[in-house]
């Protein structure tokens, strides 16, 4: 390396570099292009750090291990497994519902070879997608037809674009939502080129708002679930049954955002408050649309279910092609459908409904578990020890309710809790929790006991970094 007066002479030129012994283990690795990019990037962070820390080493070894760090961060870097340990079901940022076990055999077969994804084995000719779930959603929901699009807010759109473009939709004002991602109905149908028409009050709404406003330009009348809202006190909402029976009074269709996708009844499990989306169908809705990631605890996808004669206008609009389904998707949605024809499958086998039903014993007796194995593999510097707490559904949905659940407080000595949250998130896996007056805490009704080797290794990772 050269040396002279100015302290970046003392880095190496670009070329220089790339012919170094040490770098060929990692040339041969990562490839010339990639360990190029890296490198530049590395000489660059040192040049900035000159001024500010001309005592900083330079030396040979300390650029080739820069280097690695970075070939490897961005090696392990985009979509990656994580524990979650936030106690937020549903968490959206961590990809909402975890796939049932059930799904993972289709899901390698489909993906890893061809499949009868648009080719009916029957007849030996061209099919279609949604078939191979269309006949479980009618078995489970009591429709008479379905579709699946690439989710709900697709759902929504393609609905109101084939149903009624340039024509009037009317909503009560207390469902015009907005929910995560600045998704809001009110810009949905402008988009759709449905015409919005507003009735009753921000915290009531009447039938007779409804039966006042009708008009021979009214296309639709459409009830949304407020997903990640409640109101509460002096209020009235017009219901499903008595929307839909205004609907045969004036012969317009009633269409329901159902948001979560619920179809199991909570209510056993001490969740209150959350419809079934069969309860919409048989209140007379003539379209329900859902999440397929979300309650359900399938993949992302928005499930359309109604009328024969409807839900045919959805499948021939021609905005349907930019809406669909891939075909890793559909074999996680069919799976997970599948388990819904045993209930007591489905609170078992979907990890969602799982954590979301897990009674407090339970979740106590796991906890417990939890700590004692990870206790057995750590070292003294890292104390658990055990809180009473509450968990979150997430995800819009059931936004008063709130799980009893038990808390890990994690301990490392020397770190802060921020500090600790900070290093957590750089392990493999990361590891997501929250703080709370100033304590590191995971939630253990979010996390599996299959979580308990990767989150000692997380821990231990933690430990090392902190050390230097």
């Amino acid at each position: 390396m050269t040396t002279g007066n100015d302290t970046r002479c003392r880095l190496p030129k670009m070329d220089r570099l790339l012919d170094w012994p040490e770098l060929a283990p990692l040339a041969h690795a990562y490839g010339r292009r990639q360990l190029r990019s890296a490198a530049r990037t590395v000489l660059e962070d040192l040049r900035r750090q000159l001024p500010q820390h001309p005592a900083t080493d330079f030396s040979a070894e300390c650029i080739v291990a820069r280097i690695q760090k970075l070939l490897l961060r961005q090696q392990e870097s985009g979509l990656q497994r994580i524990i979650n340990g936030s106690g937020v079901v549903l968490h959206t940022n961590l990809g909402r519902s975890p796939l049932p076990a059930a799904a993972r055999r289709v899901l390698l077969d489909t993906a890893w070879g061809y499949s009868n994804l648009e080719f009916d084995l029957t007849r030996g000719e061209r099919g279609e997608r949604s078939a191979h779930v269309e006949e479980l959603l009618c078995e489970l929901t009591g429709a008479e037809a379905a579709l699946v699009v690439n989710n709900n807010a697709a759902a929504v759109l393609l609905c109101l674009c084939a149903l009624s473009a340039e024509r009037e939709v009317i909503v009560s004002r207390g469902e015009l939502v907005e929910i995560g991602g600045s998704f809001r109905i009110p810009d949905v149908m402008r988009q759709s080129g449905a015409l919005l028409v507003e009735v009753g009050t921000t915290n009531r709404t009447h039938p007779q708002d409804y039966r006042q406003t009708v008009s021979d330009r009214t296309a639709l009348l459409l009830k949304v679930h407020a997903s990640n809202f409640a109101q509460v006190g002096f209020t009235a909402e017009t219901s499903t049954a008595e929307l839909v029976t205004i609907g045969r009074e004036v012969a317009i269709p009633v269409m329901v955002d159902a948001g979560s996708g619920c179809l199991l009844d909570l209510e056993p499990f001490g969740i209150a408050g959350e419809a079934t989306v069969q309860s919409y169908v048989r209140q007379g809705a003539d379209l329900v649309t859902f999440s397929g990631d979300k309650l359900l605890g399938g993949p992302q996808a928005g499930l359309i279910v109604g009328r024969r004669n409807l839900v045919q206008r959805l499948k021939s609009h021609p905005l349907l092609r930019a809406l669909r389904i891939d075909k890793l998707t559909l074999a996680a949605l069919q799976e997970t459908l599948r388990l819904y024809r045993d209930e007591r499958k489905a609170v078992d086998q979907i990890p969602t409904l799982r954590m979301l039903s897990m009674p407090f014993g339970e979740v106590t007796r796991q906890a417990r578990r939890m700590v004692r194995r990870l206790r057995a593999t750590l070292p003294p510097a890292i104390t658990l020890r055990l809180h009473d707490g509450t968990s979150a559904p997430g995800g819009g949905s059931l936004p008063l309710v709130q799980l009893p659940t038990r808390l890990i407080e994690v301990t490392v000595s020397s770190l802060s809790a921020h500090r600790l949250e900070e290093l957590l998130r750089e392990t493999t896996p990361p590891v997501i929790g929250r703080i709370k007056n100033d304590r590191f805490l995971l939630d253990v009704r979010t996390m599996t006991t299959d979580d308990i080797p990767l989150l000692a290794g997380s821990l231990r990772q933690a430990l090392e970094i902190s050390h230097g």
